[in-house]
């Protein structure tokens, strides 16, 4: 089956023809540091992981993926803690790099920098002005819509309808432009504020600019794949397009591709509505195996719905699939697998052909994940029999081939199994002596005996469960 992508500009599945045969360059949009990564991050780049490592299969993937580190929040985070600018984003980079490693997201081929990629910038914005695309007023440069006909081709947006919409509030940035909808290529110099010098006077780069000079940069005029979360569509990647193909008369990507919301308990992901997840946060309570696996249980153009519920199931999800990566751990010896010869992909490819099927089919992994969690358990069906009856009901052969199944799935999906983490759960407590202890631990409190309360929870602690008290009195815990 041909693998076909959903294209956001095109609104259609097409059939992907990379731009050059047997390679394929992707540009995906990436993180402004001045906080620690959310959930929504977290999706998004477990998905384009996980797209990478598929295509990965097929052909040659050239990975690029932007930081931007200079920006209006990074220069307040800055201002408020009295450092710089620099030590804001290298902090924060820092931690995106170790949030992504537990996830076991794949490393990018190059992570260019927006303040390292200045003299791009300017000379984009050169060629924008030369061309008459853009225009200097005020220390500021301004990227003038109406020039480019095609503005909105992305999102579906007309000018003429958001101009209709519009407030008619002017301050006085807006006053210097030539139309409302007209967006800043670059910024002039604010006092205390960091600058480089440009041919308009000392100032910084707009936010959008700095994907276009670092697409052409780092992968040429027009890639194959340029990618974000639905949240980039309009304005960012509107944008980028309109200063791209405005300077070079290219397209910028030929394959526009965007994940969809996170949503807690029903509403949108949002630090207004107070349920915005760090996702150091969540390791604090879920392994980052079942964060993935919660993640991808849904074809990634679809919004997804973070629930207590829904990260417990896949919590319980991702134990059937570990124990079945596990499997030649813990049994390989036994049923003499060393001697076993190592299948070709051409024995393992009936087991197979239905995961890729799905995976074809614009990298649908919910239904990819129904054929690993088929054969996840039927491993540990077969864990079950060797553990209690001390044999199997198919053959050591049939399980190899099963097994190395699971693992070709498993590595596309980016699931990384570790034999101590569940030696760790098996030796922790069941739930119902847990709920005995919670109980205890009420009736110490309410006999004013703090000290044994503390004990209680510090105990659960040790063992992996995370008491969290509610406002109605009672209490829940987190595995």
């Amino acid at each position: 089956m041909t693998l076909r992508i959903y294209n956001t500009l095109t609104r259609r599945k097409e059939d992907f023809i990379p731009l050059e045969s047997g390679i394929v360059k992707m540009y995906v949009c990436g993180v402004t540091v001045y906080d620690y990564c959310h959930l929504g991050h977290a999706r998004a780049y477990v998905v384009w992981d996980m797209i990478r490592r598929y295509l990965g299969t097929k052909y040659q993937v050239q990975f690029v993926q932007n930081i931007t580190d200079i920006d209006d929040k990074i220069l307040k985070r800055a201002q408020e803690r009295e450092t710089t600018m620099n030590a804001i984003a290298n902090e924060y980079i820092a931690a995106y790099d170790e949030d992504m490693a537990k996830l076991n997201i794949a490393k990018a081929d190059d992570y260019p920098r927006a303040t390292e990629t200045i003299p791009e910038i300017i000379e984009l914005i050169q060629q924008l002005i030369d061309r008459e695309y853009a225009y200097a007023s005020g220390g500021d440069v301004y990227y003038a819509v109406q020039k480019f006909p095609s503005y909105g081709k992305l999102s579906g947006r007309k000018l003429e309808d958001m101009q209709a919409g519009a407030s008619g509030r002017v301050d006085d940035q807006e006053a210097q432009k030539r139309y409302p909808f007209d967006f800043a290529l670059w910024k002039s110099a604010k006092p205390n504020e960091p600058f480089w010098s440009s041919p308009w006077g000392d100032g910084r780069p707009g936010w959008h600019i700095e994907c276009s000079a670092m697409v052409r940069s780092r992968l040429g005029a027009t890639i194959d794949i340029h990618a974000g979360g639905a949240d980039l569509q309009f304005p960012h990647h509107e944008n980028e397009i309109a200063q791209s193909e405005a300077a070079y008369n290219q397209p910028l990507a030929k394959y526009w591709m965007h994940n969809g919301f996170v949503n807690i308990d029903g509403e949108k992901m949002s630090k207004s509505l107070n349920n915005f997840k760090t996702i150091r946060d969540l390791f604090g309570y879920f392994d980052p195996m079942a964060i993935r696996l919660f993640i991808l249980q849904a074809q990634y153009r679809q919004p997804i719905d973070f629930t207590e519920d829904a990260i417990k199931a896949a919590t319980k999800g991702w134990e059937t699939i570990r124990d079945g990566m596990l499997f030649a751990a813990d049994f390989g010896e036994k049923l003499d697998w060393q001697n076993i010869e190592i299948p070709s992909r051409q024995d393992v490819g009936e087991a197979i052909a239905c995961f890729e099927e799905a995976m074809d089919d614009d990298f649908n992994t919910s239904v990819a994940m129904s054929h690993v969690f088929e054969l996840a358990k039927k491993l540990r069906a077969e864990r079950n029999s060797l553990s209690h009856a001390g044999k199997t009901a198919a053959s050591s052969e049939v399980l190899f081939r099963d097994w190395q199944a699971l693992s070709y799935m498993t590595s596309i999906l980016g699931f990384v199994a570790n034999i101590c983490d569940r030696k760790v759960k098996e030796e922790s407590i069941s739930e119902v002596e847990i709920a005995s202890l919670i109980q205890q631990r009420i009736e110490a409190k309410q006999a004013k005996n703090y000290q044994e309360g503390d004990r209680i929870r510090n105990y659960l602690k040790e063992k992996g469960i995370t008491l969290v008290d509610q406002k109605d009195g009672t209490t829940r815990w987190i595995m």
